[in-house]
């Protein structure tokens, strides 16, 4: 029986990884949750998985966290219970726990994963942050330690998966697939002045606010890029993005030879997060099944620079190195939060990534502090660039609006 620990719990990947772990009982037991502010999802799962430690935000979530669960149980078989930074350590670190399920979203996520790998705990890795902005430096830690880092995305989950017919050395290429998101055809004039509504409407998949809109603009894409580099050891350059609408091919591997073995299934998170916590076996499907009957046909397209700059840039990034992935994670995150909140318009995003790429320090990074000052910085960088940005939108807007009334 695997023992796991989950970073992130109570979100959209944490939850649906305690469903898969429900549907095998006997191949699970969940020893350490590690959430953020909701209680009622954490107290729920508690009591289903009774787990020896749980951490949430910060003391006072805790303190409210102890009452909810000493009034329902009174008093009995209640688990630890830690918060913060230490508390994602804690789990992260659980002695008992020999899979840890990096879920947690943001960069939140990242030191206590890389505790779990300094500590030789197998990872499940869902938290794009991770190697984004310290791949580099994770990477050298699994090796040392000789741990296994297993993709959770189902980009690289089904990379994973083609990349065991072949050797390394017999790989030409990764074929990473993009449904291309709300606004695929949608004119970039029109894209512009997208609203946060239109970019959440994402054809194919349910997931969070933020990585929903990284999908709108293809900077998902662009992380994902930086995160096979790492993952799979291979150059830049044999990473190629193409945009496949129907979201059915996962990911492609093309080998020397030209053969392409390609990876299907539904868009259902449950199938990779299977395949990650049961590797190197195979286990049923519950039900997670492609359904073949509507299934009419697989088309594939190029990605259109122009309507996609964020691809671009993030391509860039990983081209300067040091720093400058950091950077870009934390770019976005703050520019996507600022267009949720209607205070930057959606072509923005890109701007405020260009500027912060821009203005960065140009450094490498020998230590998770590095990665953590480097993400700090970036973030003063971009609500810097979003005021900026924001700004200049606002007046470009007022003189569009002048022409017209005149007109």
């Amino acid at each position: 029986m695997k023992t796991l620990a989950i970073l992130g719990s109570t979100g959209s990947i944490g939850r649906q990884t305690l469903q898969v772990v429900e549907s095998m009982p006997e191949k699970f037991r969940v020893v350490a949750l590690a959430a953020g502010a909701n209680l009622e999802e954490l107290a729920g799962q508690i009591a289903r998985h009774r787990p020896q430690l749980v951490s949430v935000a910060d003391a006072a979530k805790a303190a409210e966290l102890l009452e909810r669960l000493t009034q329902a149980a009174n008093g009995a078989g209640l688990p630890e219970i830690e918060h913060g930074r230490e508390g994602l350590l804690s789990v992260a670190t659980h002695p008992e726990a020999d899979t840890v399920v990096s879920a947690a979203v943001g960069v939140v996520g990242l030191e206590a994963t890389y505790a779990a790998v300094k500590a030789g705990k197998r990872v499940a890795l869902s938290n794009k942050e991770v190697l984004v902005a310290a791949g580099e430096l994770v990477m050298a830690a699994a090796k040392a330690k000789g741990v296994e880092l297993l993709p959770v995305d189902s980009e690289h989950n089904a990379i994973h998966q083609c990349l065991r017919a072949g050797r390394a050395s017999e790989v030409r290429r990764l074929i990473l697939t993009a449904s291309g998101g709300p606004f695929r055809r949608t004119p970039l004039a029109q894209m512009a002045q997208a609203t946060p509504e239109q970019a959440l409407a994402h054809p194919n998949w349910r997931m969070g606010k933020r990585i929903t809109i990284d999908s709108a603009t293809l900077v998902n894409k662009g992380f994902e890029v930086i995160e096979a580099r790492w993952l799979f050891g291979v150059e830049p350059k044999q990473i190629e993005v193409v945009i496949h609408p129907q979201s059915t091919i996962h990911s492609m591997v093309e080998y020397v030879d030209g053969s392409i073995l390609a990876q299907l299934g539904p868009t259902d998170m449950r199938m990779p997060i299977r395949y990650a916590l049961t590797y190197p076996e195979r286990e049923g499907s519950n039900g997670v099944e492609l359904n073949w009957d509507a299934l009419r046909r697989l088309d594939f397209e190029k990605v259109p620079p122009r309507k996609f700059p964020c691809l671009r840039l993030a391509r860039r990034a990983l081209e300067e190195g040091g720093a400058q992935t950091c950077a870009l994670n934390a770019a976005d995150e703050i520019a996507v939060e600022a267009f949720l909140e209607r205070r930057l318009p959606f072509s923005g995003i890109a701007r405020v990534i260009e500027g912060v790429l821009d203005e960065m320090p140009k450094v490498a990074l020998g230590s998770i502090d590095d990665v953590l000052a480097a993400d700090g910085e970036a973030r003063r960088l971009a609500r810097l660039e979003v005021e900026s940005v924001a700004e200049s939108s606002e007046k470009t807007s007022v003189r569009v609006s002048e022409i017209d009334r005149v007109q």
